[in-house]
């Protein structure tokens, strides 16, 4: 097996860590800190200038067409200076994926275009509800046949990027009477839709600068060009979908884990205690030995279901793992890196804090680890059966 990256990657990832270096790592600390959106959303727009929010996109759509390898790759380099931008930018590919795969040719000229140029700062993935979090299938916003469109009504919770999405993609029950997980349609609303309502944002642990909204949805009339798919095959798309969506959470993990581990390791290497410089501590050694072992593992099982993925073989398995493995090593890494700087690692004059509040939603966004967990076995079990 050849695991070196294209000379195409490489470019892509290379292009990615300069553009953290010098555009998002200056202002990750501030914009964790202030709501500067304005700062924020400008990165978005140089960040969809240089091709990143359609990198699995054909070029006839306004996308990249680099692949699914090196959407990861991009997407690790990107975290490593601003978890918050990063998760921005997955979703905004998630959507431009999901359009590209099941929206007809109008809705992909009308949309794709838009969020890969930065017209549209971000689309929005609307399927998250109170109590259809980790079981989409028990949603309750209801779209309700009308004339030559649907109504809409009900409320979403978590939506990343709500207040300046151009479109949202959204699940709704189209038939009641169905059974559970059959009777769900899938939509496309544009922002400012009467009806529409952007409601509180969440005031989180991480991830500051992306905006995490309710949406609420009041009689919110929609015309019936705004289905994409087939009626009543909502949740087969948003099964497919959040499958690719963990390559890029695992992705983002990642690139968070190996930011926490540069910066206490290299703080190792200048700390002094006992007359000698802390990296010369077995104990210091082990933790940098055994993170860097692990963000490894992560990385080459998120290359496998990326790679698997951008072949067109079944990856559903492989992303979960990818997800699962690379969240936690993120967050054990983060955890080593915070207590290789001691005191310091508890104080936000120092970034590691920052990178340890960031990576604890990964293992609970896109489908928490416990649910990853379920569908690993459940896909295993099916080969013992």
């Amino acid at each position: 097996m050849y695991l070196e990256l294209t000379e195409e990657q490489r470019l892509i990832q290379e292009t990615a860590r300069e553009f953290a270096g010098a555009e998002l790592e200056p202002l990750a600390a501030r914009l964790d800190r202030e709501d500067d959106r304005e700062a924020f959303l400008g990165n978005l727009k140089k960040l969809a200038a240089l091709g990143f929010m359609g990198l699995n996109v054909k070029d006839a759509y306004g996308g990249a067409e680099a692949g699914v390898v090196a959407f990861s790759v991009a997407m690790t380099e990107i975290a490593r200076a601003c978890a918050a931008t990063a998760v921005t930018v997955s979703v905004n590919n998630m959507v431009c994926e999901v359009i590209q795969a099941v929206g007809s040719e109008a809705q992909k000229q009308a949309y794709i275009p838009r969020i890969c140029s930065g017209e549209y700062a971000a689309g929005s993935f609307a399927l998250t509800e109170t109590g259809a979090g980790s079981d989409p299938s028990g949603m309750t916003t209801r779209a309700v046949a009308d004339g030559d469109g649907f109504v809409l009504n009900g409320a979403k919770i978590f939506i990343t990027s709500a207040p300046y999405a151009g479109v949202f993609v959204v699940w709704a029950v189209t038939d009641p009477e169905a059974p559970k997980g059959k009777g769900i349609s899938c939509f496309l609303v544009e922002a400012g839709t009467p009806g529409l309502i952007i409601g509180k944002q969440e005031q989180k642990m991480g991830q500051h600068a992306s905006a995490t909204n309710e949406v609420l949805f009041d009689d919110c009339r929609i015309p019936g060009s705004a289905l994409m798919g087939k009626l009543n095959d909502g949740f087969r798309i948003a099964v497919a979908e959040l499958a690719g969506g963990r390559i890029g959470i695992g992705s983002l993990g990642l690139g968070v884990g190996l930011a926490a581990m540069d910066y206490a390791t290299r703080y190792a290497t200048e700390r002094a205690q006992f007359g000698q410089r802390i990296s010369n501590f077995q104990a210091i050694q082990w933790k940098i030995a055994d993170s860097y072992t692990e963000l490894e593992a992560a990385r080459l099982l998120l290359m496998n279901a990326a790679f698997r993925k951008e072949s067109g073989k079944p990856f559903a398995k492989e992303a979960s793992m990818a997800k699962l493995y690379a969240t936690e090593a993120a967050n054990r890494a983060c955890y080593n890196g915070l207590q290789m700087l001691g005191g310091y690692g508890y104080s936000q004059d120092f970034p590691v804090e920052r990178y340890a509040r960031d990576a604890r939603i990964t293992s609970i966004y896109e489908g928490t680890n416990e649910i990853q967990r379920v569908i690993i076995a459940r896909e295993i079990l099916r080969n013992f059966a």
